[in-house]
């Protein structure tokens, strides 16, 4: 079965819309940071500032979201979220454990609720 322009157009979009374009500020960031001491107050400051940014959107999914997640009560999602931030600590700094135990909970919580 050959895809046709038309199937595959969306995907196309997508690459050349969504991910390319960011790429290439990623290249960019990436070139200018060449030589920085990573521990200098400006590269200190933009983490700071990423990792607020993700706090706020995190916390904007949690809180106040749509869709099917927010069918599942907020002490809940709240829980998740703390649930998923014990693991990550606990596993020694681990993304993926916090991820798979947040994921779990708000799974187990949907569940339990009947969601």
């Amino acid at each position: 079965m050959n895809p046709t322009l038309h199937e595959l157009g969306p995907l196309l979009a997508l690459i050349l819309f969504g991910f390319l374009p960011n790429e290439v500020w990623r290249l960019v960031g990436l070139m200018l940071v060449h030589g920085l001491d990573e521990k200098s107050q400006v590269i200190v400051w933009v983490r700071a500032v990423a990792t607020a940014m993700l706090a706020g959107v995190l916390a904007q999914l949690v809180l106040s979201t749509s869709g099917a997640l927010a069918l599942i009560p907020v002490g809940v999602r709240v829980g998740a979220a703390c649930i998923g931030f014990a693991a990550f600590l606990i596993a020694r700094r681990s993304v993926f454990a916090g991820i798979v135990a947040g994921e779990l909970s708000v799974m187990a919580g949907a569940y339990w609720f009947g969601v």
